[in-house]
C-alpha cells in the first residue's frame, strides 16, 4: 500500500510537470527523477507508466518520456442525465463491498477486511506454484468445461462425504460463485431466505439480481431452525443461504443438533440450502463437516473457497451441486463468463499439492488464536463496556455497542480518528436489533498494531 501511495504522489508531480512542457518536450531521465524525489527506479517506471496510460506521455525506448499533443478543453461538461430514463428501475448498490476493499489511508490501523494481512498470506508459496503452472505448455489453453479435472478432483477429496469430482464445478471466486448460483436457483422477484446478520456481499448480489432477502435471525448456535420454518412456510422462499462454519460476521458454528434440523426444515419445504464454506480453512478450533456431507438428495449447494486462505487475487472456488441443479449451474456460468483462467486454475492446483500447502495452514491456525485473543485483551483493557464473542474461527470478533450509540457513525468517527473498523448494520438485510461493530483481527500487521487500533477506537467512545 505504501509503494501504491509512492507511484501515486509521484505521478501527482509528475502530472504538473509535464502541464508546464510543451508537446514533444522531454521529461527528466528515470535518473534524475530518482534522485529528485528519491524513490526507487520501479517507483519512476510505475509513475511514467500511470502517464503513458492517461495519454499525458509517450515512451520511446532509449530515448525516454515526452509530453504528448492534449486536447483543448471542452467548454461546458458532457451533459449525461438523458441517461437516466433508460437506467430506471433497478440499481445495484456496491457501498458495502466496497467499504471492504478499499484500502484504508497510509497510517490507519486497519481493524476491517476480508482477508488475512499479507504476512499472513503464502506469498512466496503461491510466486513458486504461478511459475511452475506457467511452465506448463498447456496453462493457457481453455480448461475442460467444469474446470481442471484434477483441481475438481482435490476439492472431492476435501470436502468428503461422497462427493465426487463430476460433482465440481471450478468458478471465478466464491463472489462469482454466490452471483452464479442465485441466478441458476432463482428468478428475479423470488425470496431468498438468510441469516440475520449475514455476510453483506451475498445481500449485494441478491439485491442486484432482483431477489428478496429475508430474515432469519442466528444465534451462538447458528441459524434457529424454528424461525427457519417459519420464514420458509410465511416466503415461499425455495433457497435459504447460510454460513455453516465461523459464521460472518457474528463468527457462530452451526451447532450439530441444528444441522440436521436445518436440513430437515430445507426438505419440507422443497428449497435448496445454499452453503458459503468460505473459512474452513481458518478454523481456531476444527470445523465440523459440511452440511453438503450429509446430503444424501442434492439438496445442498456448497460453494467452497481458498480465497481467505491465499491470497485475494487469487479468485477460484469450487461448486458442488448433484443433479439437475448443477447442470442449470454449469449452464449459467458458461454464458455469464465462459470459464475460469486456466492459469489460476494450474496455480492453485500446484499450491494445494505442494509440502508448502500444510506448512501453511499450520501457521495460520496458529497465528489467528494469538490475534483473536490479542484483540479481545485490548478491548477488555480499554473498553470493558464492549461485548465481544470469541468466535472459533474465521477473521472477525462481533462487537455489541451499548444502547444509544449509532454503530455507523462510530465507524465514521472510528476512520477520522485512524482505525477502520466495520459497521454492523449492513450487515444486516432488514433493521438491526442493536448497535454492533465488526473487528478483523486478521488484517494488521501484528498483535501491537491490534492493540494500537483498539486504543484509537477508545478515544471515539470515550
Amino acid at each position: 500500500m505504501k509503494n501504491d501511495s509512492s507511484v501515486a504522489a509521484l505521478a501527482d508531480a509528475l502530472r504538473a510537470e509535464v502541464g508546464r512542457l510543451s508537446p514533444g518536450e522531454r521529461l527528466p531521465s528515470s535518473r534524475a527523477l530518482v534522485e529528485r524525489h528519491r524513490v526507487s527506479p520501479v517507483t519512476v517506471s510505475r509513475a511514467i507508466g500511470l502517464l503513458a496510460a492517461e495519454g499525458l506521455v509517450v515512451t520511446r525506448p532509449g530515448a525516454g518520456a515526452f509530453a504528448t499533443r492534449r486536447p483543448s478543453s471542452a467548454s461546458e461538461p458532457a451533459d449525461y442525465g438523458w441517461q437516466a430514463v433508460p437506467l430506471a428501475g433497478r440499481a445495484v448498490d456496491a457501498a458495502g463491498v466496497s467499504w471492504l476493499l478499499t484500502p484504508p489511508p497510509d497510517g490507519t490501523v486497519p481493524l476491517s477486511g476480508g482477508y488475512p494481512h499479507p504476512g499472513l498470506q503464502p506469498v512466496r508459496a503461491l510466486a513458486d506454484a504461478a511459475a511452475r503452472a506457467a511452465r506448463r505448455p498447456s496453462a493457457w489453453d481453455m480448461p475442460r468445461l467444469g474446470g481442471v479435472p484434477e483441481l475438481r478432483a482435490w476439492f472431492a477429496r476435501a470436502v468428503g462425504g461422497g462427493v465426487s469430482p463430476g460433482d465440481v464445478t471450478i468458478a471465478d471466486g466464491g463472489q462469482q460463485s454466490l452471483t452464479t448460483v442465485l441466478r441458476a436457483l432463482l428468478p428475479p422477484g423470488a425470496p431468498l431466505l438468510v441469516e440475520s446478520p449475514t455476510y453483506l456481499g451475498v445481500l449485494a448480489v441478491a439485491r442486484a439480481s432482483g431477489l428478496r432477502p429475508v430474515p432469519v435471525p442466528v444465534d451462538g448456535d447458528g441459524v434457529r431452525p424454528d424461525l427457519l420454518a417459519e420464514a420458509f412456510a410465511m416466503s415461499g422462499a425455495r433457497a435459504f443461504y447460510c454460513q455453516p462454519a465461523f459464521h460472518n460476521p457474528s463468527g457462530a458454528v452451526l451447532s450439530a443438533q441444528r444441522r440436521g434440523r436445518v436440513l430437515d426444515v430445507a426438505r419440507a419445504a422443497g428449497a435448496f440450502v445454499v452453503e458459503d464454506d468460505y473459512a474452513r480453512h481458518l478454523g481456531i478450533d476444527p470445523p465440523p463437516p459440511p452440511l453438503v456431507a450429509q446430503d444424501a438428495d442434492g439438496r445442498v449447494v456448497h460453494i467452497a473457497s481458498l480465497t481467505k486462505a491465499t491470497a485475494p487475487s487469487l479468485r477460484i472456488a469450487a461448486v458442488i451441486a448433484r443433479g439437475p441443479v448443477a447442470e442449470r449451474i454449469r449452464a449459467t456460468q458458461l454464458v455469464e463468463g465462459f470459464f475460469p483462467a486456466r492459469p489460476l486454475q494450474e496455480t492453485l492446483l500446484e499450491l494445494v499439492s505442494s509440502p508448502g500447502w500444510p506448512r501453511h495452514l499450520r501457521a495460520l491456525r496458529a497465528a489467528l488464536p494469538a490475534r483473536r485473543d490479542a484483540l479481545r485483551a485490548a478491548l477488555a483493557r480499554e473498553l470493558p463496556e464492549l461485548r465481544a464473542n470469541r468466535p472459533a474461527g474465521g477473521l472477525h470478533l462481533w462487537v455489541r455497542l451499548p444502547d444509544g450509540l449509532d454503530d455507523v457513525a462510530v465507524a465514521e468517527a472510528a476512520l477520522r480518528a485512524g482505525v477502520l473498523v466495520s459497521a454492523g448494520r449492513p450487515f444486516f438485510p432488514a433493521e438491526p436489533p442493536g448497535a454492533y461493530l465488526r473487528l478483523s483481527y486478521g488484517s494488521a500487521a501484528s498483535e501491537a498494531e491490534l492493540a494500537e487500533g483498539v486504543r484509537r477506537l477508545a478515544t471515539v467512545l470515550r
